[in-house]
């Protein structure tokens, strides 16, 4: 498989993301998608950005979430150096969470 071929998959799988109506078709093919552990990686780690990006420190976010060291290190590293998905996405969840009271 060439490199292109790759990058078509990976962009058919994105495509297909950008094609869901609301959470609940979200949670449903995201279930389907990924193992109930690798759900709740991603779920700890946006977390753990949401935490970082509001000042929280290491050892707090530890405590909270359970994190590792390294996953806490590494989520860090894409908000400082990443290809800015978190710095994309973060305001906009930040914003919906303060309307919905949970921020």
């Amino acid at each position: 498989m060439t490199k292109g071929e790759k990058r078509e998959r990976s962009d058919i799988l994105y495509e297909t993301i950008l094609t869901l109506k609301d959470l609940d078709e979200c949670k449903k093919f995201f279930t389907d998608l990924c193992t109930v552990a690798e759900l709740r990686a991603m779920e700890q780690r946006f977390e753990v950005a949401i935490l970082l990006s509001n000042g929280m420190i290491y050892n707090d976010i530890l405590e909270r979430t359970g994190a590792s060291s390294a996953t806490i290190s590494r989520v860090n590293r894409s908000l400082n150096y990443g290809a800015d998905g978190y710095t994309t996405v973060l305001p906009r969840v930040k914003e919906k969470l303060k309307s919905d009271g949970k921020l």
